[in-house]
């Protein structure tokens, strides 16, 4: 009877033992299965160029391994919009010159409202007629008199045809314009290049040494058998390296500036695409100016309601017309600035583009003090109030890549995901994020890494302060014949439309600096204060 209380007795034990170890493998193990069954529903939002796409899970954590998986999806579309185009000789590529514009419908008086059709056939060199698209293009009207002007639309058929379309928005002598700022070929070779190497631009890191400093190579990445200090943001898998100086350690880096390496990824041939003589080529020089009249007298154009935050925007999404920016989709009210920003906290983040900003508000509010943050340079912080109104405005650099010449400090650098993170947010905090310039020389992994990592501090503020108001500015277009490998405005613009992608699931608003810039005709990476006016204007209806 003892023996057979004490065998039952253990088997109790091992009964107990056994649950309690099936119990501890489910819990260690049920962390990683729920990630891999959650992992396609948090990618499938991930739909290229403008399609609809359903809200993201409000689980806002990512895995390193997703992160790159989202990487990679958009990075393919990209590849798709952007094929590989043969490229034997220059004779073989687009040519401005012997492209053929036709005015489709033409007639002997146009009206204010109407659209104007041109269907351009383009040609090589040789007169042929090519038989793909992929030409990058740039359709503006304008009358300078006037100070008015417009960016058209173009659409690609792929087959060495397109229809560029465009809106008469105001009567008077109009000027019609495509450029053939790149030919498909050199679109291709430009896309293949940028995405080979990150050492077309190099950092020099200086490091502090008691009273004197020491200068180290630095990179996004650098191949180097020398020790590396490794500046990682671990969460978000953003790094940037530096040669480990002897015997000084890491954390004593305290500035930075770059210059450009004569690296390049394209060959000789492909080259030539770029200099400035086959750059921003006029398509249709035979065409003359058009006179636009208002016709329909006794027809009203129906009134256009306030623009608002989170309107959608269009293709053209405006026109110029006496240096004042008008929407097509609503109308920008005069706004008192200094009234608007009462008790308003304006966080600025980005390149030197929205630095504008907080220099064009300083400049408009009188009242408005700059604070000493006891930091020197161009890309210091800036921070500046009106005690008397509540008002805060401040401004700071985006962290690496900054490719700046003159040095600049990186004691307080950075990333923007961070900094949103530490934001508590509410109804008087507005954001304005703008990053773009800084990321062309690079591969796009970087930029697009550095977009979702935003995405995702933005998507974490709303869920905990909804009533925050969150604004991208999309990048200007700048000059068109400097350092195109590295900056062309290709690169800008495959920028733009990922960014338009990847914000497009939160509730966000986007200035379309991109084209504003266009339809003003700036051509200049820092556009006039007429341009940065107006910007600011739709931000002031937008939280007004």
């Amino acid at each position: 009877m003892t023996i057979r209380i004490t065998n039952h007795k253990s088997l109790l034990v091992l009964l107990f033992i056994l649950a309690s170890w099936i119990t501890f493998t489910v819990f260690q193990n049920s962390t990683k299965l729920w990630t891999v069954l959650k992992l396609p529903i948090s990618l499938h939002h991930r739909n290229f160029i403008m399609k609809s796409c359903p809200a993201a899970p409000l689980d806002p954590a990512v895995s390193p391994t997703e992160t790159e998986l989202r990487i990679k999806g958009i990075k393919e579309k990209l590849d798709q919009l952007i094929p590989p185009r043969p490229f034997t000789n220059v004779s073989s590529t687009t040519s401005a010159t012997h492209s053929k514009a036709t005015l489709l419908s033409p007639r002997d008086t146009y009206c204010r409202g109407d659209q104007l059709d041109v269907l351009l056939e383009v040609r090589d060199h040789l007169g042929r007629r090519k038989e793909y698209g992929g030409d990058f293009l740039r359709a503006r009207m304008s009358s300078p008199t006037l100070k008015a002007g417009a960016s058209g639309k173009v659409t690609d058929f792929n087959n060495g045809t397109y229809l560029v379309s465009f809106t008469l928005f105001w009567e008077g002598r109009v000027s019609l314009s495509v450029l053939l700022i790149l030919p498909s070929e050199g679109v291709s070779a430009l896309w293949r290049a940028r995405n080979q190497g990150y050492d077309r631009v190099i950092f020099t890191g200086q490091f502090a040494n008691g009273t004197s400093h020491v200068n180290t190579d630095c990179a996004l990445v650098l191949n180097s058998s020398a020790e590396l200090c490794e500046y990682l943001d671990s969460r978000d898998q953003e790094a940037f390296y530096c040669v480990k100086p002897p015997h000084i350690p890491c954390a004593a880096l305290t500035h930075m500036h770059s210059k450009n390496k004569a690296v390049s990824y394209l060959s000789k041939q492909e080259r030539s695409l770029f200099e400035r003589s086959n750059v921003g080529i006029e398509m249709m020089k035979k065409f003359g100016a058009i006179t636009v009249s208002k016709c329909n007298t006794e027809k009203t154009a129906p009134m256009k309601k306030k623009c608002k935050f989170g309107m959608a925007s269009t293709i053209p999404s405006g026109h110029v017309w006496k240096d004042t920016w008008n929407p097509v989709s609503c109308s920008l009210a005069p706004i008192e600035m200094k009234e608007c920003l009462r008790g308003k906290f304006i966080h600025l983040m980005g390149d030197s583009t929205i630095r504008q900003w907080i220099e064009y508000f300083k400049s408009s509010i009188k009242t408005l003090k700059s604070v000493d943050l006891h930091e020197s340079g161009k890309f210091q912080k800036q921070f500046a109030v009106d005690l008397d109104k509540n008002i805060k405005i401040q401004w700071q650099k985006h962290s690496y890549p900054l490719v700046v010449s003159l040095a600049y400090s990186v004691k307080e650098i950075e990333y923007i995901a961070r900094v949103i993170d530490r934001t508590g947010g509410g109804k008087s905090t507005i954001i304005v994020i703008s990053l773009g310039q800084h990321f062309r020389p690079f591969p796009i992994n970087v930029f697009l890494r550095r977009a979702l990592s935003i995405h995702d501090a933005v998507q974490r503020l709303l869920l905990r302060s909804p009533d925050t108001v969150v604004i991208i500015k999309a990048e200007n277009i700048r000059e068109m014949h400097t350092d195109v490998e590295r900056f062309s405005d290709f690169h800008g613009y495959i920028q733009y439309l990922a960014i338009k992608d990847i914000f497009q699931d939160l509730n966000v608003s986007i200035i379309d600096a991109w084209d504003i810039t266009i339809a003003y005709g700036t051509n200049n990476v820092h556009p006039p204060q007429s341009v940065v006016r107006n910007q600011i204007n739709i931000l002031l209806n937008f939280i007004c």
